[in-house]
């Protein structure tokens, strides 16, 4: 179980599907789909039959039933039986389906509740479930991530399959919540099943997570951003000196603690502006800004935008997805 202070918490406590993309996808060969959806992140569950994964730049990947991957996006990828079969579908943005040469689908492959494909009962069985906005997972996540990874059924067994199974299909109130939440459990299980991994090539500021100093000084910053921090106050806490937590800091991590610090604080505000009503004033404050213009102005110096364009682009994004599906 993860816990306050536990590098994972801070890390993984990012996904927050809202109306994810899930879908049962049916095949027989010969299959293939071609994925340009610009998500940032999809989740690929294979439970009957096999498959490739092949993203445009790196080395194709091969599923097998009980295997899982996961592709961080914008890039585009190809799913199909077989890495020479060339696609029948494009997935493209807002969760529209077309031919290769465009044309949309109308609902042609529509099998049913989230179901989608050749045949219901076809020899090949891929769940997957899509986060349809940059947001719904932390950038820090994205960013510790490769472009395409799996875990294979050998490692790693899925606890939720049998329950991605009755639920993906039933079409009942208040269903698209409980996906949204089996989804984040299934990135979450995954996640730390592939950390633990050797081949896991972790962030640095994980990694800095086994230091006796450097990873108390992070334990400290994840689990109250908001406090008045300094290095002085970090370094007391360590039982270093200023200089030498500074020091270790940045060898250790890549950057200084209270920038280290200034990205927390900027994300978990981007994330109240897009998941709620608050003010700006509240959300400073929530963060550990004195001031809604200090947090404005911090935030369109990393971001690029201000804090109400932000707020006003997920919006946006938010109902053009809706409008899409």
């Amino acid at each position: 179980m993860l816990t306050r202070g536990d590098p994972l918490a801070g890390l993984l406590e990012g996904p927050r599907a809202r109306g994810a993309f899930m879908i049962r996808a049916c095949f027989d060969p010969p299959w293939s789909v071609r994925i340009e959806d610009r998500a940032p992140l999809t989740v690929m569950l294979m439970v009957r039959g096999d498959a490739w994964i092949t993203p445009d730049a790196g080395e194709p990947l091969r599923l097998r039933a009980g295997d899982l991957a996961i592709a961080r996006g914008p890039d585009p990828y190809t799913c199909a039986d077989a890495l020479d079969t060339a696609p029948q579908a494009l997935i493209l943005p807002g969760e529209r389906c077309a031919y290769p040469d465009g044309r949309p689908l109308n609902g042609s492959m529509d099998l049913g509740v989230r179901t989608w494909g050749d045949r219901p009962d076809g020899s090949t069985l891929l769940l997957i479930g899509t986060y349809l906005m940059q947001g719904e997972i932390s950038g820090r996540l994205l960013d510790a991530l490769p472009p395409l990874l799996s875990l294979t059924s050998d490692v790693w067994e899925c606890p939720l399959t049998p329950l991605l199974m009755e639920e993906i299909a039933r079409d009942a109130p208040g269903q698209e919540v409980v996906l949204d939440r089996l989804l984040d459990l299934l990135v979450i299980a995954a996640l730390r099943a592939w950390f633990s991994s050797p081949e896991a090539a972790a962030p640095a500021w994980y990694r800095a997570m086994a230091d006796p100093v450097v990873g108390r000084v992070l334990r400290l910053l994840q689990d109250d951003p908001a406090h008045p921090w300094t290095v002085a106050t970090l370094a007391a806490k360590a039982g270093v000196s200023r200089a030498a937590l500074a020091r270790r800091f940045r060898d250790l991590v890549g950057e200084p603690p209270m920038t280290y610090l200034t990205g927390r604080r900027l994300a978990l505000a981007a994330d109240r502006l897009r998941d709620t009503g608050d003010t700006l004033d509240a959300i400073a404050r929530h963060v550990g800004y004195g001031s809604a213009f200090a947090l404005s102005s911090a935030f369109k110096r990393v971001y690029g935008v201000s804090p109400q364009d932000h707020r006003t682009r997920a919006e946006a994004v938010r109902v053009g997805v809706g409008a899409g599906g």
